[in-house]
């Protein structure tokens, strides 16, 4: 009996410490099966369920050390000496706040004093008539900036192994919250709110564990593109500066921008429709829709109808930046084509319009397209998290 409390205990020990971080770590396996509740309680209860084991080791532990042969005591070291060290890597270097920081030190700066280079993909926001740029291989490190624009508070985040960027308030019932990087489930970024320590997805936006689970943070709109790109539109952008501590973490990451990094979680598959395949998603409360990224390249327009919302995808020269916006103007739907000289025209009024959506020559000129929110990601996270998503077909 003593030697099955024994086992029991010890059992129960190792797959606490090491089921806990498993099943929201990007372990083998661990990323494709439906175990958020037992996470979650595995880590809500960490601390009885330790106790418990505790108390089954407890006595035959003493009668081990105080009655046996020296070989059960050797044997009762090693093993002790082994959760030891499974409790130090499971707790102190596997776990996601462990592993990736914020910031030390934050700094926006202007155009004139940015280090950031042009190229570089960012995340851009605009609000209350304040701009920032927050450039993907940085907060890709980070997985999320706590920042305001506007006088507004906002939480920045992004996924690499999703390829997900989202912008969102942190406020939760009147309050901000402070969120910390708590691991992953389906390969894609949770956080845990300081206040209830429910889990959020970083996709979603949604807490799918804890208290508020069911609730949903605010999305605000944002773009990617070049940081030249996002520039041109907005010049008194700022942008966020890399963090000189964090200069060999954010070296990891050369690469994900092109989707050329050599991590097998994270680089591209050049291919269409392959796991690591890139598509720009768009949603609406009603649909999903998926837009192959090497169809967008080969034809730089595609032109689309979802349900009361006709859509048009352009694809800048430098094949990075993107826009989706809504063809609706004034109540016409406008039909575009590839102009001569590279440049976006409607057929309807034969109208010139820029890269940033603005009508420059014609009939409709200081006409403004309006954006459409949509995402760049691997074609894995886009169809995880809208699971009725449909695929864009000429």
């Amino acid at each position: 009996m003593k030697k099955l409390l024994l086992v029991t205990g010890f059992l129960i020990l190792f797959a606490a410490e090491i089921l806990r971080v498993y099943f929201i770590m990007p372990f083998p396996g661990s990323q494709h099966a439906n175990t958020m509740n037992l996470a979650y309680f595995i880590d809500r209860n960490i601390w009885f369920i330790r106790l418990i084991a505790v108390l089954l080791i407890m006595l035959p532990l003493y009668e081990v050390f105080a009655k046996s042969k020296w070989w059960p005591k050797i044997l009762l070291g090693i093993i002790l000496i082994l959760y030891a060290g499974i409790f130090f890597l499971f707790n102190f270097k596997f776990l996601a706040d462990k592993m990736f920081y914020q910031p030390k030190h934050k700094s926006l700066l202007t155009r004139t004093d940015n280090k950031v280079d042009l190229n570089q993909l960012v995340i851009g926001i605009a609000e209350n008539g304040e701009a920032k740029a927050y450039p993907i291989e940085i907060i890709g490190y980070h997985h999320q900036v706590q920042d305001t624009i506007g006088g507004k508070p906002i939480i920045v985040t992004y996924c690499t192994v999703c390829r997900t960027g989202r912008v969102y308030s942190p406020m939760i019932n009147g309050k901000k919250e402070n969120f910390r990087l708590v691991g992953m489930d389906h390969f894609n970024a949770m956080f845990e709110d300081n206040t209830t320590k429910s889990w959020w997805m970083q996709a979603t936006g949604e807490a799918v564990a804890g208290k508020l689970k069911g609730s949903a943070l605010t999305e605000l709109p944002s773009q990617q593109m070049t940081l030249a790109a996002w520039l041109r539109q907005y010049p008194q952008s700022k942008i966020l500066q890399a963090d000189s501590i964090f200069k060999d973490r954010y070296k990891d990451l050369e690469g994900f921008d092109k989707g050329t990094i050599e991590s097998s979680l994270e680089k591209r598959d050049s291919t269409s429709w392959q796991m690591k395949s890139w598509v720009i998603g768009v949603a609406t409360a009603s649909t999903a829709k998926a837009y192959d990224w090497n169809e967008l390249v080969n034809k730089e327009m595609i032109q689309d109808s979802l349900p009361n919302l006709p859509v048009l995808i352009w694809l800048e020269q430098d094949t990075t930046s993107f826009h989706v916006w809504n063809r609706n103007v004034n109540g016409e739907t406008l039909h575009f084509i590839k102009g001569s000289n590279n440049d976006l025209q409607d057929i309807n009024t034969h109208s010139v319009w820029s890269d940033d959506g603005v009508c420059i020559l014609g009939s409709l000129t200081g006409q403004q397209l309006k954006p459409v929110q949509a995402s760049q990601e691997f074609w894995h996270s886009w169809q995880t998290f809208h699971p009725e998503t449909k695929k864009y077909s000429p």
